[in-house]
This record gives structure tokens, sequence and C-alpha cells, in this order.
């Protein structure tokens, strides 16, 4: 098993600001509710399959409601020779921290 760093939000946030990709692997119900603006959704359960579509030349930020699922994403694209790390806290720590949340309501939220 290949060995991943975990990341604050604010660390996350820099390298987002760097150029790095955010992955969000929650569920299609726990994205509408809320997720961050510029993170792209592919659920956990759908990598296997669709790995093939993310960027390979950029640090990939994986990100999930609270950091267990977005490790074993972030896992099993570093084995396949993708440049990962794991947001620590997941979402509820971005949320926690007053980051602009985006999502199908008024009032976007981490569910």
């Amino acid at each position: 098993m290949t060995p991943i760093a975990d990341v604050s939000y604010e660390t996350a946030l820099d390298l987002l600001a760097d150029g790095a990709y955010l992955l969000d692997v929650r569920t299609d119900d726990e994205w509408n509710v809320g997720h961050f603006p510029s993170a792209h959704h592919l659920e956990l359960a759908l990598i296997p399959d669709s790995f093939d579509t993310l960027p390979d030349d950029v640090l990939i930020v994986c990100v999930c409601r609270s950091g267990g699922r977005s490790r074993r994403a972030a896992e099993f694209l570093a084995e396949r020779g993708f440049e990962t790390v794991n947001a620590e806290g997941g979402m509820l720590a971005w949320a926690d921290a007053g980051c602009a949340l985006v999502g199908d309501s008024d009032e976007p939220a981490i569910s």
C-alpha cells in the first residue's frame, strides 16, 4: 500500500490555489446538499471504473465527509500512479472553518 499524506483544509486550499484537483468522493446525495465550489465529483464506488477520466498530471486532493472514504480513494489512485493526498477531517472540517459551499439549496451544508 502506498503511504498517503493527510493534509489540513488550510494546506488543501493552498494546494488548490497552486493548481491541484479537488476530488469529492461522497455520494450524489451528499454532494447535492453541499460541496466546495471548485470540487469535481466522482463517488468512491465509481472510481475503479472511471479513474482513467482523472488528470494524471496534477496533484489530486481527495475529500469526503470526514476523511475515511477519501483516504481509500487516495490510496487506490496512488497505487495506479496518481499523485494524491487526503483532506484530513473531510468536508466537516472545511464547513467548520467557514469555507464557502455550494449545493442544491439556498443554504448548502454537509450532511
